[in-house]
Parts: structure tokens; sequence; C-alpha cells
């Protein structure tokens, strides 16, 4: 299993490199064994990038005994065509709002996040998933979807001229 996925993998290289691939990939390929003694760890990726207008001003928290976090919502869209697929000019255009719960926790991007995102700014994040719990203020508990930020990126000229 893991042969055939290396190799469709190295299918679509187009400069031909196929070690690099190779090494690359392998990295995230478990490897059988024949002992079930030998434990072998395995890599995993949990990677997001969104692109969307920033919902709100940047708020910053600060929980008992922990660094603090600079959170702000973002919303991306997802636009098609109902219709005909054939002609682009036929169907009407609909138009999804999601939104991104977006955490900021590295001390310099969170200071310039909290300084410089502004409601209504293109920006773009990379950054991870995480799904976790909290305890509302009437003793429930909720789950909370948030993307923890590693890097921002400001796309619109009045966050580029201020930072």
């Amino acid at each position: 299993m893991a042969n055939a996925l290396i190799q469709s993998w190295l299918n679509y290289n187009p400069e031909g490199d196929k070690t690099l691939y190779q090494n690359v990939l392998r990295q995230f390929v478990r490897h059988e064994s024949d002992s079930s003694a030998s434990f072998i760890l395995e890599r995993s990726l949990n990677r997001v990038q969104l692109l969307g207008r920033v919902g709100q001003d940047p708020i910053m928290r600060q929980v008992e005994g922990k660094n603090p976090v600079t959170i702000f919502s973002l919303a991306t869209n997802e636009m098609w065509r109902s219709g005909e697929v054939e002609t682009i000019q036929t169907g009407d255009v609909t138009q999804k709002t999601t939104w991104h719960r977006i955490s900021v926790f590295r001390p310099g991007l969170r200071d310039i996040s909290y300084q410089y995102v502004k409601k209504g700014a293109r920006i773009y994040v990379e950054g991870k998933i995480d799904y976790g719990e909290y305890t509302d203020k009437n003793n429930v508990r909720r789950q909370a979807t948030t993307i923890i930020a590693d890097n921002i990126i400001f796309l619109s000229e009045h966050a580029k001229e201020k930072s």
C-alpha cells in the first residue's frame, strides 16, 4: 500500500526528481513491520490555509496561568453557479459564508495581529485546526473549533501601510 501511494505521488512530479518526493513522503507513511514489538513513529499533518475578511477587531485575552492570546473572526466565501455547467453565463450565483475563529499565541505575531488586524481587512492565515472543550458561564460543556495561526499576511492596503 505504501509503495503504491509513493509511486502514484511520484508520477505527478514534473521535474523528475523522485528521491526528494520519495524521502518527504516516506516521513508520512507508516512502514509495516513483521515484529509486533517494534514501535514505529509516523508523522501526521494538520495545516489550514484561509483567505478572507476579518469579521471583528481582535481582542486579547489573558487566561489565568497562561500566555495571552489574540482572537478574531475570519469569513471565507464559497461561490458556485447553479444550472448548466457548460456555460458560465447561465444559472444563479450562490454564496456560502463560513466563519472561522482565529487564535494567535505566538508572542510577536500575537502583538502585531492585535495592533494591525482590523474589521473588514483582507488577510491570509496559515495555521492548524484545534478542537477543544470549555465550560461556559452556565457550567455547560461546549465544543469549540479554533484555527491556531502560525502566519498572517496582510493583504489590505491600509494594514500594509501601518505595519
